[in-house]
């Protein structure tokens, strides 16, 4: 449990997810106090989540609350009781594709959730509030690198569009009630607790048992794939700073094929994927490719993880969670 509030106290929702857990672990580690905040959904198990957050429940300086972010009253009452000086809003419904079926899931959970955070950040007096924006929001953008100054006015899914309507929403709480915002748009973040439904996981975890991988498209799709320890890096950074308003991204600068990344999955799990082709998928995207030099100059963010090294590292957990 807290203990007090002498060492600067952050909020992080989605705190038992993949980024968040991960974050978590980094910021306790750094002596900062966190409070997490999870509604434990049911998109991916509960039961993940739970040993994603496993490590930090056993840290004094780490509290735990079971709160949903459309909860208002719930968060407020959480703001109350806290002392959060600093929030980082990761919670969110997460999926390009899923968002096509349900798209009002996406309104209700990432708009209004994201408002919720917002409007409690101001009236709490949050001195940094850091929201997760993604490289979706740059849609089928053939200008690449993407710059955060270009145009992102084509969103191509209620996923992107919901995340670019949280952008909107805290430059405007930015400018009425001068609360200071970085919206940091992530690039394919992967590696060890990555979520189930994403690439990188759900085709090493089928190539390891003998089962088909679906590919849409050509496999010419390029994906600017960035290891959790960057990001965290970057978002790290991210908190220690204060800006009126910004957006940046956090890439790796470095996109490659959906092709060769079967080939380095097949590779370092010593087994050749059966692959099944299917036509390109609706609200997918042919490139995304960060331009990180608004990072660099911002944040001094400088990612270290190339994506060969991050496919051994992300195996190497994968299997040893396997044989647990």
């Amino acid at each position: 449990m807290l203990k007090g509030f002498l060492l600067e106290t952050v909020l992080v929702t989605g705190a038992a997810g993949f980024i968040g857990s991960s974050l978590t672990d980094r910021l306790l580690a750094d002596g900062k106090r966190v409070v997490g905040l999870d509604n434990f959904s049911d998109f991916y198990s509960p039961k993940t989540k739970q040993e994603n957050i496993g490590p930090a429940l056993k840290h004094e300086n780490f509290v735990l609350k079971k709160v949903d972010v459309r909860n208002f009253e719930g968060m407020k009452a959480l703001f109350r009781g806290s002392g959060i000086e600093k929030v980082v809003h990761l919670a969110a419904q997460a999926g390009v594709r899923p968002s096509i079926e349900n798209p009002f899931l996406y309104e209700d959970v990432n708009i209004k959730g994201t408002l919720n955070l917002l409007q409690l950040s101001r009236q709490f007096d949050v001195k940094n509030f850091l929201l997760a924006s993604s490289s979706s929001v740059y849609g089928a953008s053939a200008n690449s690198p993407f710059s955060e100054s270009a145009a992102v006015e084509k969103p191509v899914s209620p996923y992107a569009a919901s995340k670019k309507a949280c952008e909107l929403f805290a430059f405007t709480y930015s400018h009425l009630y001068a609360l200071p915002i970085i919206a940091l748009r992530f690039f394919t973040v992967y590696g060890p607790r990555q979520r189930p439904d994403m690439a990188i996981y759900k085709f090493t975890k089928l190539i390891e048992e003998g089962k088909e991988i679906e590919l849409y498209g050509s496999g010419q799709s390029r994906r600017d794939y960035t290891f959790i320890d960057d990001a965290v890096d970057g978002i790290c950074r991210a908190i220690d700073c204060s800006f009126a308003f910004e957006v940046i991204n956090l890439g790796n600068s470095s996109p490659i094929s959906l092709n060769r990344l079967v080939s380095l999955l097949e590779e370092k799990l010593g087994r050749k994927a059966k692959i099944k082709a299917l036509p390109d998928q609706a609200g997918d995207v042919p490139l995304t490719f960060a331009d990180i030099s608004k990072a660099r100059r911002l944040l001094g963010y400088d990612p270290k993880v190339t994506i060969e090294d991050g496919i051994v590292r992300f195996v190497k957990w994968f299997k040893s969670k396997r044989q647990v």
